[in-house]
Parts: structure tokens; C-alpha cells; sequence
């Protein structure tokens, strides 16, 4: 995924709640934070934010695994071959490591299949179902690997592309990334950002039309 670092927003302040000696009482709220562990995908990865985020998820889930061990597992497709572009539905197309080779990056499934092989029976892909499953998922203590715009917001068309593929058309967009779900609360979404820090927060509203934007891919653990 190209230029990510100039695409990130910076956290928002989080509205104060009524100090004591007011009147009325704080609005309540409801939290969930999961402490899962935080990785960074570079200086190794510049485009290895699904696979990064995929190492958090099964290191959570009690795997001892690393990005770079994942990087080599991942399957991938060539960026472009006999005149077609690769498929993210088929791999992680183009490269990986460096942004001076043509790459962008992988969907849901080839991460699932990567996951199944450390744990099988034990992954669950919710991809094309609303935000309310990986709440469910939050509540039940389990982080989401996720697809998200890397603006974490609704992208414009005009950065928007039809790739012609072996597997078919697809319409891709660069600015797109990967991170891990690991909490919300009434106003906000908190993440692993693998490009960023751990348990970033980003307003809920936005970060989950991004996602949806992206496909609304989701993939968790069972534990």
C-alpha cells in the first residue's frame, strides 16, 4: 500500500465529560479495550500491514508467530503478468517490502487461509456482514482483523481504479490498510495501528465507513 504515512489522520480529542460540582451527571459509557499485542510493520514491511495485523491477531490468540514469518507464507500473485494486474482476492500482489517496487496488497481470504494453517476450525470470517459482529466479537473479548480506508474515512472515487485480472475485474483503491480492532466506546474505535501505535482511537462513525467502503472484511479468532 503506497504513501501511508501521509494518509493517517491525528487522533481527535475526546469531548470532556462533566467535571464534578456541575450540573447533571457524566453521560455513561460503554468501553471495551482489549490489550492485545502491538507490532509494526516497518522498516521491514512498507506494504505488510495485513500480515502484520494477522501477526497481532494470532500472537493474542497464543501463537508465537512473526510479520516476517507470515510475509514468507502469505500467497502471493505478481503485480502485473501477461498484460493483467494481480487479484488481492488471490494473494498479496506485487511487493511487499519496499515502496520502490510496484505492490499494494492482500484481501480477506488468503489472510484467513494463512490463519486457518496455524488454527484450524478455530478462525472465523464475518467479511460482507455489519460493524454489530465485530462488536459482538469486541464484547467477547476477541480482537478483528480488519480492511480499512487508510484515511479511515469514506475514500472519493477519483482514487478509485478497475483493474482487469485473470480472476476477473476488480476496482481497487491504494488508499486502503490494515489494521487490528481491539476496542470501542460510544464515540470512538480503538485499533492496533500497525503503522501507528496501540489501541489508537479514531471517531467510530467515519473509521466504519471506511470499512464498509473497503468491503467490510473481518476476520477474528475464536479463544
Amino acid at each position: 500500500m503506497q504513501n501511508k504515512s501521509k494518509l493517517h489522520h491525528e487522533d481527535r480529542k475526546k469531548p470532556a465529560s462533566n467535571q464534578a460540582g456541575t450540573k447533571g451527571s457524566p453521560k455513561a459509557r460503554n468501553k471495551v479495550l482489549i490489550d492485545a499485542p502491538h507490532i509494526r510493520q516497518t522498516p521491514e514491511l512498507a506494504r505488510g500491514c495485513e500480515v502484520t495485523s494477522l501477526a497481532m491477531l494470532l500472537n493474542q490468540a497464543g501463537v508465537s508467530i512473526d510479520k516476517m514469518t507470515l510475509s514468507e507464507k502469505i500467497r502471493k500473485v505478481p503485480f502485473e503478468a501477461n498484460g493483467l494486474r494481480g487479484n488481492m482476492n488471490d494473494g498479496f500482489v506485487g511487493n511487499m517490502a519496499t515502496m520502490s517496487k510496484p505492490g499494494i496488497g492482500v484481501y480477506h481470504g488468503p489472510i484467513r487461509d494463512l490463519a486457518e494453517s496455524y488454527l484450524p476450525g478455530k478462525v472465523l470470517d464475518f467479511t460482507g456482514k455489519g460493524f454489530d459482529i465485530v462488536i459482538e466479537q469486541l464484547d467477547k473479548k476477541r480482537p478483528v482483523w480488519v480492511i480499512v480506508t487508510s484515511t479511515f474515512d469514506i475514500v472519493p472515487d477519483k482514487e478509485w481504479e478497475t483493474w482487469n485480472t485473470a480472476s476477473g475485474p476488480i476496482k481497487i483503491t491504494y488508499k486502503m490498510h490494515s489494521v487490528l480492532v481491539t476496542g470501542y466506546d460510544d464515540d470512538y474505535i480503538y485499533f492496533n495501528d500497525p503503522l501507528h501505535r496501540k489501541n489508537r482511537r479514531l471517531p467510530r462513525k467515519p473509521f466504519i465507513a471506511g470499512w464498509e467502503q473497503m468491503g467490510k472484511q473481518a476476520i477474528t479468532i475464536k479463544t
